[in-house]
C-alpha cells in the first residue's frame, strides 16, 4: 500500500518536479534511467517517491540511455506500466531502442526535456532532441509551461496503453526554461489523476504463459513494409485517440487542449509558427502589435508533432498572407525541419501563403517579445509587397553581420 502524498489545490513546480508528480500518480510499475541534464530530477524524483513508499514500483538505474529504453522496452513487454525521461545525448544514444519500442507496440511514455546537441557542447534548450525522434514512430506531445507538462504526461498514458493505438509516447518541454522555471500548477488529486489514468491493461504479456508471443522477431523483405505501413497507419490513427483524450481530461481539469492550437486568428493576415516556450512569447507579441501597431498578427502552436496534424495546420492556416515558421534548431544544410513540414501541409491549399523559415534561440538563445515583434513586422513587409522582401531563410537573434541563405529578390 502507497503512503499518501499530500498536494494542495495550488503547487509551485517547475517543469521537471511536475513530470515526475504525473508518474506517481499513474502509479507507473518501472521506471528505468540514467541521468542527464536537465532531465535528471524527474526520475530522481521518481526515485525518492519509491524510497518513502509514496508508489509501490521500481526504480531501476542503469548504465547508459540505451539500456535505460531496453530496460523499458523488457518491462513493458512483460506487462508492466513504464516511463523514463532523458534529453540531447541521451536521447541519442537511445535512438535506436525508440525504433525498438514502437515496432514492437509498446505504451512506453518518455519525458523529454529538449536540450541542445553537441557540438560544441551544450547544456541549454533548443529542438535538436525533439527532430531527431520525429521518424521513430513515437507520438510526440509538446507542453509549453510546468501546467502542461503535469497535464499532457497524464494524457500521454491514456493515449499510448488506449488499445486501438498501443504506441509509445513522448511528451516534451524545454529544457531550464520549461523544466527549472518555478511556476503555479493545479494538480489533480491522485484519486481523479489515476481515475483519468485507469488500471494498466496488458496485451500480448510475455509472462502470460498460457499464450506464449515473439516480440523482435526479424521480418525483412516479405514482411517488413506491411509492418512499417501499419505502424504508420496506427500512428494515423490515433488522432482521434487523442482528441478523445484531450476531450476527457477537459471535463475533469477545465484545461482545454488541441493538436493544433490557435491565438487571435480569426482575421489574421500574418502569423508564426511555433513550438514550446516560444509559442507564449509571440502570443504576447502578438497582442501588443494588435493594440499599438494595429498588426493583425496571430500565432499558431504545435501541440501534436507526431502524427504531424497537416489537416489541422491547413486548416489554421487558410486565410494568412505570410506566415513565419520558427524552427528551434540548427538546419545541417536544410531548411528547417518544421518549416519543412509547414510548408508542405500548406502547399496544396488555393491560397498558399508566403513562408519564412527563422532559425533561433539555438543553445538556450533568449528569444524575447521585441524579436518576435521584428519577425511580425517583417510578415506585414512581404504581405504588404506580395513577396518575400528578406531572405527565405535567416538567423533570428545572431550575433555579427548578417548570414545570407537563400536571397529572394527585394520590391
Amino acid at each position: 500500500m502507497a503512503v499518501k502524498y499530500d498536494l494542495n489545490e495550488r503547487e509551485v513546480w517547475d517543469g521537471n518536479f511536475a513530470a515526475s508528480q504525473s508518474l506517481r500518480q499513474a502509479k507507473v510499475d518501472v521506471v528505468a534511467a540514467y541521468p542527464i541534464t536537465p532531465s535528471t530530477p524527474i526520475v530522481e524524483n521518481y526515485g525518492s517517491y519509491v524510497a518513502n513508499g509514496y508508489v509501490d514500483g521500481e526504480f531501476v538505474m542503469v548504465e547508459s540511455e540505451h539500456a535505460a529504453m531496453s530496460a523499458c522496452v523488457g518491462a513493458s513487454a512483460s506487462g508492466g506500466r513504464v516511463s523514463t525521461a532523458t534529453s540531447s545525448q541521451g536521447f541519442a544514444l537511445m535512438v535506436e531502442v525508440l525504433y525498438q519500442a514502437s515496432g514492437m507496440r509498446l505504451p512506453i511514455v518518455l519525458n523529454v526535456v529538449n536540450r541542445a546537441l553537441a557540438s560544441p557542447l551544450n547544456v541549454r534548450g533548443d529542438h535538436s532532441d525533439m527532430y531527431l525522434g520525429r521518424d521513430s514512430g513515437w507520438i510526440q506531445v509538446d507542453a509549453f509551461n510546468a501546467q502542461e507538462a503535469y497535464d499532457l504526461a497524464l494524457c500521454a498514458f491514456k493515449i499510448g496503453e488506449n488499445h486501438t493505438v498501443r504506441l509509445p509516447v513522448m511528451v516534451h518541454q524545454d529544457g531550464f526554461i520549461t523544466s527549472h522555471t518555478a511556476q503555479n500548477v493545479y494538480p489533480l488529486s491522485d484519486e481523479v489523476a489515476y481515475d483519468f489514468v485507469g488500471d494498466f491493461k496488458p496485451v500480448d504479456d510475455m509472462l502470460d504463459f498460457s499464450r506464449p508471443i515473439t516480440y523482435g522477431a526479424q521480418t525483412e523483405e516479405d514482411w517488413h513494409f506491411e509492418h512499417k505501413a501499419r505502424q504508420h497507419k496506427a500512428l494515423f490513427d490515433s488522432r482521434e485517440v487523442i482528441d478523445a483524450v484531450f476531450a476527457e481530461f477537459e471535463k475533469i481539469s477545465g484545461r482545454a487542449y488541441k493538436r493544433v492550437e490557435s491565438y487571435d486568428m480569426e482575421d489574421a493576415e500574418v502569423a508564426i509558427v511555433a513550438l514550446g516556450t516560444t509559442v507564449e512569447t509571440a502570443r504576447v507579441a502578438a497582442s501588443e502589435l494588435r493594440s499599438e501597431d494595429g498588426i493583425k498578427a496571430g500565432v499558431v502552436a504545435i501541440r501534436n508533432f507526431r502524427p504531424f496534424p497537416f489537416d489541422k495546420v491547413r486548416e489554421a492556416l487558410a486565410n494568412v498572407k505570410s506566415i513565419a515558421v520558427l524552427d528551434r534548431s540548427s538546419p545541417g544544410g536544410a531548411m528547417g525541419a518544421f518549416f519543412n513540414e509547414v510548408s508542405a501541409a500548406i502547399y496544396s491549399t488555393p491560397n498558399r501563403p508566403l513562408v519564412t523559415n527563422y532559425i533561433y534561440g539555438l543553445g538556450g538563445r533568449d528569444f524575447s517579445i521585441e524579436e518576435a515583434k521584428r519577425i511580425f513586422k517583417e510578415q506585414k513587409e512581404n504581405a504588404d509587397a506580395g513577396h518575400i522582401m528578406t531572405d527565405i531563410q535567416q538567423f533570428s537573434g545572431l550575433r555579427g553581420p548578417s548570414l545570407g541563405f537563400f536571397k529572394t529578390k527585394r520590391g
